[in-house]
């Protein structure tokens, strides 16, 4: 049975490649319109292959030395797949980006030439589709490579070349170090990212809107070409990258806790007892890789049923339906499978695992999974878009001052925390009861089965952004304006909805792994339990929620010192004579690379902090001490990350409902669209810096975490 699954969802990912490279082609052969939009397209795509480029030398020696002292000191195998995940997660970020560069222009240039907002839509899709299925394809790919040649066993004993260390699983170790290599690229590409894109942001706006009173894209503010740019770097590689982070922690997940199932149900098993329990080793384990691999299918169906059909010119219906035609796929699939895989197991095992529901127990789990990132989705899109109340009433606030706005946005992003929040503690406490703690593993993996839908939908975003602001700089007609600008508007939400389900889905994945960590060193035969009223835990926890405020003050502070310089430069730059009217250019390369510059000299201590937090507190104090901090950490991080980013979309949004218009006499220029532009400032930071790494933070603690737990467990220095 397992060698057809793993068929199976090796074509599948083989039919997302093609399919990938054949959206790729597409979007190459489009033209890209007048000669000032190539001229622009062609410092984008320079200058986010620049950065990119530098990135990488820091991230490649890292790598490097990670991998060598994996394989030497931990186990000697999983140095190649630490490798293989860094790998993995660098392909997809770099082929998103680079489609996303050359489809940004090519939207713009379809709005041009069709005048047609589902003709431009279609454009848009194409680009994001080839980010959101190559981060499930090539995240599976790798995944499935490991599980292949290296096997899934219960009993694997491994060892590095140089220590052999005590209780060590070689499957383990080799999942979890993948996982934890995808995760290390992600945190990187997250944090340098996010300040490369929002000081270029912040920049451009107080530059344009508050101290010149110039259009938002306007190309005689030099900051402007950089916070495109920084759309690509952000937006594209860096959200392909946390995904498929998340994608892969999850799957990692559901098979780390089958082998510790294993482990613990069979400790006291005579050796003649256990074979019907063998069995459902090797199915709990197949079927997280089968899932992953259906819901990839699920994700061309959409994708490809959008591509396709005609779409008309409510772009909002056309990405919705692509999703739940995506989801609707993967869940009749996933039932399929359940069946499949669970149908001829041994009913003494799903009494011994929890499972109340027999072989579709599981399936419930992907369900309720699957069904709370739709509803994180929904909140948030109603905290955020435009057409709802909360945004409406926050952009009516701005008529009285920044200080209304600011205080009315903080309140929307507090109150639009408990509604995801409960969602997710339902889902994880039901899926628990339905089939244990492999039911809460599958349900995080169900949120994250059609994920390559989810990520092309949000990939839509930056790439209508992108077409928007290269409409208003290469001065393209008004009425092309009104197309990308109304892409622009639904790309915002997508956005901020991306956001809330990478969010909602960390809250899963990070659970998840603490189960599995928790697990890894209990000792076989007894209850995974981390007990919370113990001090050495309590220690750990209030440890780790402070983490998070000095991880996130840490961001907040570099990006903003990041935005001042670049502000300070490109006032100097516009006092030129000449430049405020259009006759000088601005030199676009050196602000550039005053973003490339200062986001990688800032990424290096927040990036290695998330990774050596866990190590040291491993080694002073111990697997429980480590426990504590993953679970204070993620209880602060996710009501926080939620918060930031519906708070910041809110603002991003309340600004735009400003712009078009809606609120009368108040338009651009206005104090209230002042005040408004002040919010969205506050919130770039908020949503597209802080909130987006938080997921990223507490999920590279956990991976961090299991990978070194057979270490912590032999090396301690306070017992």
């Amino acid at each position: 049975m397992s060698v057809a699954w793993f068929i199976i969802v090796l074509c599948a990912v083989a039919a997302a490649i093609v399919y990938v490279g054949w959206n790729y082609m597409n979007i190459r052969k489009m033209p890209e319109g007048t000669a000032e939009m190539a001229e622009m397209a062609a410092i984008i795509r320079s200058g986010a292959n620049t950065f990119m480029i530098t990135e990488y030398k820091t991230i490649t020696i890292v790598v490097a030395v990670l991998a060598l002292i994996f394989s030497l000191f931990v186990e000697k195998t999983s140095g190649i797949t630490f490798l293989l995940g860094a790998c993995m997660s660098s392909v997809v970020c770099v082929l998103g980006m680079k489609s996303a560069t050359y489809a940004n222009v090519r939207t713009a240039n379809k709005a041009r030439e069709s005048k047609s907002i589902g003709e431009t839509v279609k454009v848009a899709l194409c680009g994001g589709s080839i980010s959101g299925l190559a981060v499930q394809a090539f995240g599976l790919l790798g995944l499935v490579l490991v599980v292949v040649i290296g096997g899934v066993k219960h009993d694997a004993v491994g060892g590095g070349l140089l220590v052999q260390l005590s209780g060590v699983n070689a499957t383990i170790m080799r999942i979890s170090t993948y996982s934890l290599g995808c995760s290390l690229v992600a945190m990187f590409n997250r944090v340098a990212g996010g300040n490369y894109t929002k000081a270029a942001d912040i920049s451009a706006d107080i530059l344009a809107k508050i101290r010149n009173d110039l259009p938002e894209d306007d190309s005689r503010v030099p900051n402007v070409i950089a916070d495109f740019i920084g759309d690509n770097v952000n937006d594209i590689a860096g959200n392909c990258s946390d995904l498929l982070e998340s994608f892969v922690a999850t799957v990692s997940a559901s098979l780390m806790i089958g082998v510790i199932l294993f482990q613990d149900k069979t400790a006291k098993l005579a050796a003649d007892a256990t074979a019907a329990f063998e069995q459902a080793f090797q199915l709990t384990t197949i079927y997280p890789i089968a899932i992953a691999g259906l819901g990839l299918i699920g994700c061309l169906i959409g994708l490809g049923y959008a591509a396709f059909k005609k779409m008309g010119d409510n772009p909002s219906r056309e990405l919705d339906n692509a999703t739940n035609l995506s989801a609707g796929a993967t869940l009749i699939l996933a039932l399929i499978a359940s069946f499949i895989v669970f149908g001829g197991m041994d009913k003494t095992v799903f009494e011994a695992y929890g499972w109340v529901a027999g072989a579709i127990s599981p399936w419930i789990c992907v369900v309720l999974g699957l069904a709370s990132g739709v509803a994180i989705g929904k909140i948030t899109e109603y905290y955020t878009a435009t057409e709802y109340k909360p945004t409406r009433k926050l952009a009516e606030m701005a008529p009285e001052g920044e200080a209304f706005v600011i205080t009315k946005g903080d309140a929307i992003g507090s109150r639009s925390v408990l509604a995801p929040i409960a969602i997710i503690g339902i889902a994880l406490f039901v899926s628990g009861k339905v089939a244990g703690t492999y039911g809460v593993a599958i349900a995080a993996l169900g949120m994250l089965s059609f994920v390559g839908a989810t990520v092309s939908i949000d990939a839509f975003g930056p790439i209508a952004d992108n077409a928007g602001g290269l409409a208003e700089s290469c001065h393209l007609p008004h009425e092309v304006r009104k197309i990308t600008d109304k892409l622009d508007a639904v790309g915002n939400t997508t956005a901020a909805i991306g956001k809330g389900f990478a969010i909602g889905s960390a809250a899963f994945a990070t659970v998840s792994l603490i189960v599995s960590y928790v697990g890894s060193y209990t000792p076989i035969g007894e209850n995974a339990v981390l007990n919370i009223a113990s001090f050495v835990v309590v220690a750990g926890a209030i440890i780790g929620g402070a983490l998070v405020e000095y991880f996130s003050a840490m961001l907040t502070d570099n990006t903003i010192e990041s935005a001042k310089a670049m502000a300070d430069e490109g006032d100097r730059m516009l006092s030129i004579p000449g430049a405020l009217e259009g006759k000088v250019k601005p030199d676009y390369n050196k602000m550039i690379e005053m973003a490339t510059q200062g986001a990688l000299r800032k990424m290096l201590l927040p990036s290695v902090l998330a990774m050596a937090i866990p190590v040291v507190g491993g080694f002073v104090f111990g697997v429980e001490f480590v426990g504590g901090i993953l679970i204070g950490a993620t209880v602060v991080a996710i009501p926080r990350a939620i918060f930031m980013g519906n708070s910041g979309g809110a603002f991003d949004n309340a600004k735009k409902y400003i712009e078009s218009g809606a609120l009368k006499g108040h338009g651009k220029g206005s104090a209230a669209h002042k005040a408004a532009v002040t919010g969205d400032t506050v919130g770039d930071t908020r949503k597209d810096v802080v909130g987006v790494a938080l997921d990223i933070f507490i999920k590279t603690m956990s991976t961090v975490a299991n990978t070194l737990v057979a270490v912590f467990r032999n090396f301690t220095l306070i017992r």
